[in-house]
């Protein structure tokens, strides 16, 4: 029989914790920074709407699912709109409307959702991919197949790189970079970006900024804060910043220096920072899902997530579904204009705590809108 059991983040039992790791382990598809209890952890200590369902069988625990619990027991993606992957991480075979029921969910809403057991696939509305630099040999090993693949392209690649260390300043690795100035500066120029662009503005509220300071500030252990500059002699050029585990990497924070974008500072980072991996342990350097012309030249590797909503069986999946279906009438699932309308009012109720922080975010969506068909490249 399978049993449900929801509660605190901040209560984890240390052996569900150890449970949870063993999950994740065992599944390939699960070896994300995103996706373990520790990433939960963090965004519990900065929001207080932080849940954890167990499924477990016959007492063992055989699924979790992190999440933000909302109003009329709806579930979102613990962390988002940073939360560029999510899943329920547990065992083959579970019916997850059903499982929703179990636990006194409504519904769960998922936007970038690793699922290798397909158990989401008929509650899926929509696949795309995420990208990711994945060493199997050398670094140098890596860059001569991105070479061999588009010869053009890399060559632009080096002609870049020369110019700007020609004309800027001798260019430079630093990783793992631990300024506090240098973080101070990505996190502004990414803010004055999403500005220019009309992107939504994730760095506004408080909790996303303190997760953010709070993994900066957390430099051991296998779960930290990793941020990987390229300076151009003393000049910052741009950089990532993110959080690994173990082995992986997965950066949030891409941000180069405006005054410079006339060398395409970030088609020379990568290639640099793809050198820089082995020093820092690293095998995967998980680039995630969207801007696709940015990040699939440099991504050998990718995988397919899935964006759509599921409800759970019975009455209390019943309005969920309702809602959706509108949704889908108006043409949600086509792209166009409802597309995005619904896809900036979910981000906003992700994001969003209060009614007053919704209003506000709604406000500058519609002030934004003239400036979204410019939109420039992270």
């Amino acid at each position: 029989m399978l049993n449900a059991e929801t509660f605190d983040a901040r209560h984890l039992d240390p052996a569900d914790a150890a449970a949870w790791r063993t999950l994740c382990a065992a599944e390939p598809a699960f070896a994300s920074p995103l996706l373990g209890p520790d990433f939960a952890a963090a965004v519990a200590q900065v929001r207080d709407d932080v849940r954890v369902t167990v499924w477990r069988r016959d007492g063992r625990a055989i699924g979790f699912l992190p999440h933000h619990r909302r109003p009329g027991a709806f579930a979102r993606p613990v962390g988002a709109p940073l939360s560029d992957y999510h899943a329920l991480v547990g065992e083959a075979g579970m019916d997850i409307a059903e499982a929703l029921a179990a636990a006194g969910l409504a519904a769960y809403r998922f936007s970038s959702l690793v699922d290798p057991s397909g158990a989401f696939d008929a509650h899926a509305a929509r696949r795309h991919e995420g990208f990711a630099i994945t060493l199997t040999g050398s670094a140098d090993d890596y860059l001569e197949a991105l070479r061999a693949s588009s010869p053009k392209r890399f060559k632009n690649y080096r002609r870049l790189d020369h110019k700007l260390d020609r004309e800027i300043g001798e260019l430079r690795i630093v990783a793992p970079d631990t300024s506090r100035t240098t973080f101070d500066t990505l996190i502004t120029w990414k803010a004055e970006q999403l500005a220019r662009t009309g992107a939504h503005d994730f760095l506004r509220p408080d909790w996303t900024r303190k997760l953010l300071n709070n993994l900066f500030a957390r430099q051991e252990g296998a779960f930290r804060g990793l941020m990987v500059s390229l300076y151009a002699g003393e000049r910052l050029v741009g950089g990532h910043f993110g959080v690994r585990l173990g082995e992986a990497y997965h950066p949030w924070i891409a941000s180069i220096d405006p005054d410079l974008s006339a060398w395409s500072p970030g088609q020379v980072f990568l290639p640099r920072a793809i050198t820089a991996m082995p020093g820092l342990g690293l095998t995967t350097y998980d680039l995630g899902p969207s801007h696709d012309h940015y990040k699939r030249p440099f991504a050998l590797a990718t995988r397919t997530i899935s964006e759509g909503l599921v409800a759970a069986a019975g009455a209390r999946g019943r309005a969920a579904r309702a809602s959706e279906g509108a949704w889908t009438l108006l043409g949600a699932r086509r792209g166009g204009a409802v597309d995005r309308v619904r896809r900036r009012l979910d981000a906003i109720a992700a994001l969003e705590q209060s009614l007053a922080g919704r209003a506000i975010s709604l406000a500058a969506a519609v002030a934004a809108q003239p400036r979204r068909s410019m939109a420039e490249p992270l």
